[in-house]
């Protein structure tokens, strides 16, 4: 069966990985999946990831991280939907848990964290929120 939200099935497949303490998890590549998966690798929520080129359109490789066997990643939501974009100007960016989470965006220079976000002055849809 298709999936129609592709960015919702990336993250249910890191929230249902965590859950039963796998220590990776393959995910249908696109390249933004592979953008979120660099800012989940660079801001410590997984340990590493990488492509696998197959026939067809390739795999991402997630290695979840835990710290004394719980899951790094505590929630993840998926905030702007098919159904209901959610946009945010640069000044008005959610901040995730007092500054503890992070949420992406997706603007006009990448996807990219709240935090590089507002270093470079720009908004964009918010895509998730993660903490």
């Amino acid at each position: 069966m298709p999936v129609t939200d592709k960015i919702a099935d990336f993250l249910t497949r890191i929230r249902n990985a965590g859950a039963a303490k796998h220590k990776t998890v393959d995910i249908p590549a696109s390249k933004l999946k592979m953008d979120m998966a660099a800012i989940l690798k660079d801001n410590g929520y997984i340990a590493d990831f990488e492509k696998i080129d197959d026939s067809v359109q390739g795999t991402i490789r997630l290695t979840l991280r835990y710290y004394r066997r719980e899951h790094a990643i505590r929630e993840i939501i998926r905030i702007s939907k098919p159904g209901r974009r959610v946009y945010s100007s640069s000044e008005n960016l959610p901040r995730v848990r007092n500054g503890l989470g992070i949420a992406i965006i997706s603007t006009s220079k990448g996807v990219m964290s709240d935090k590089s976000a507002r270093k470079f002055n720009v908004g964009g849809e918010v895509l998730c929120t993660i903490w």
